[in-house]
């Protein structure tokens, strides 16, 4: 599986990077690509959460069916994708000092023949790193401005 990894630096303690990616229902604030997040099941948090994610990128709309596996507090959320699109993926926080926490996002995927197959196309690659990178921008953004302004 392809590997596609994306990462900013947020000027924010660890506390407030954590507090703003743990809420999974708010991620459509900040991914473009997420029309909006349903859990479907008790947990809204933690290992064991599932969740359908209405994703569109460009004219392409799916349904991504998402469980977290992975939770290690302050520090990683792992999903599996079991819908039309499969892999793994995990967000993964590093403080570098109290006001300073690096994050970054990793996913290994692979999608459906007609969406490029096992992603041996580089162009889609790049759409992906290029989607997701502005969604860390806009995370960036959201909780520095959401620091500056408490």
């Amino acid at each position: 599986m392809p590997e596609i990894s994306v990462e900013t630096l947020i000027e924010a303690p660890l506390e407030d990077v954590w507090n703003a990616v743990v809420d999974i229902k708010s991620h459509v604030n900040w991914m473009d690509d997420a029309v909006s997040i349903h859990f479907t099941g008790t947990l809204q948090q933690g290992v064991g959460t599932t969740f359908d994610c209405e994703t569109q990128i460009g004219p392409i709309k799916l349904t991504d069916r998402m469980e977290i596996t992975e939770w290690v507090e302050g520090k990683t959320i792992g999903v599996s994708h079991k819908g039309l699109v499969s892999g793994k993926g995990r967000f993964t926080l590093l403080e570098l000092n109290p006001r300073r926490t690096t994050f970054t996002w990793e996913e290994s995927l692979i999608f459906p023949f007609w969406m490029g197959g096992p992603f041996r196309n580089p162009v889609g690659k790049k759409i992906l790193e290029h989607v997701w990178q502005k969604n860390l921008e806009n995370l960036r953004t959201l909780i520095e401005d959401g620091c500056s302004s408490s």
